[in-house]
């Protein structure tokens, strides 16, 4: 519990925010408008509104914002799993910006509240087609991508998603004890086997052993304001190799800053059997 601590109060300070959780109606509304700014949803349509928000926080859950000043930045839902889970939930995370360390923040104050009340591991999930937000997930945070969910919320027509479909991979989070130094899915990769192309003619997946890798498009959010038919051609791809690899035991354990993601066996990376952020 105290390591959380030091880890919350120290990517804070490093971020120049204020973690706090809010539950009072005015607070939840303003964190309503982040999300719906951050997420580029129409108007009317926050990706969770502040009615849902509130009944979460009174049912147990927390809604966590971080202020630069009296700026909101950042913000994060959370709720639990069953008892018998010892788990929590994250239905929605969002920072104004990526270079900063706000995300991190939210996710260590996230870490720390749910600690103190028993939780022993997070869950959440994110479009595996979005590198920079599986690396913070699997690389930085040291979870584990436990579970792919083809066409999670069906096709979502917002300002981040644009018409594509919204497969899901699941990340675990181990709360007492988070993976540190991360292999980043870059080494091994050489002499690797070529198991089928990408939608660029390039390779899309190798193996190496038990070792396999699936690669993603750099910047997939580009590549679906420019052409939508060929982010769906990657997404389709990428589900084939991801659903294969699960349903034989792997989890997704990294990605490499050239776009890469490592798959392991789920006894070999620690994973838990099973797992059901947006």
């Amino acid at each position: 519990m105290e390591r959380a601590a030091r880890a919350a109060a120290g990517s804070a300070a490093a971020a120049g925010v204020t973690v706090r959780t809010v539950g009072d109606l005015s607070g939840l509304r303003a964190v309503t408008d982040f999300l719906a700014t951050t997420w580029g949803t129409p108007p009317g349509a926050p990706p969770l509104p502040a009615d849902v928000m509130t009944s979460a926080v009174h049912a147990g859950g927390a809604v966590h914002a971080a202020y630069a000043g009296q700026e909101l930045v950042g913000a994060a839902v959370l709720v639990f799993q069953p008892p018998a889970e010892r788990a929590v939930y994250s239905l929605v995370a969002a920072a104004a910006t990526s270079d900063r360390g706000v995300g991190l923040a939210v996710k260590q104050a996230q870490r720390l509240w749910s600690l103190e009340r028993g939780a022993e591991r997070m869950q959440w999930t994110f479009d595996p087609l979005l590198g920079r937000n599986a690396r913070f997930n699997l690389v930085k945070l040291g979870g584990l991508g436990t579970e792919y969910v083809v066409d999670f919320y069906g096709p979502l027509d917002d300002g981040f998603n644009g018409g594509d479909e919204s497969d899901r991979l699941t990340v675990t989070w181990d709360l007492r004890d988070p993976r540190s130094a991360v292999d980043d899915g870059a080494s091994g990769r050489a002499g690797a086997e070529t198991l089928c192309p990408a939608p660029d003619g390039g390779p899309l997946a190798l193996r190496s052993g038990e070792r396999l890798w699936c690669r993603v498009p750099q910047d997939v959010l580009a590549l679906r304001a420019r052409d939508l038919p060929a982010a769906l051609r990657w997404r389709h791809a990428v589900r084939e190799v991801f659903t294969g690899a699960f349903a034989d035991g792997y989890t997704a354990s990294a990605l490499s800053r050239d776009g890469w993601y490592l798959l392991t066996r789920a006894a070999a990376s620690g994973a838990p059997t099973s797992a059901q952020e947006g």
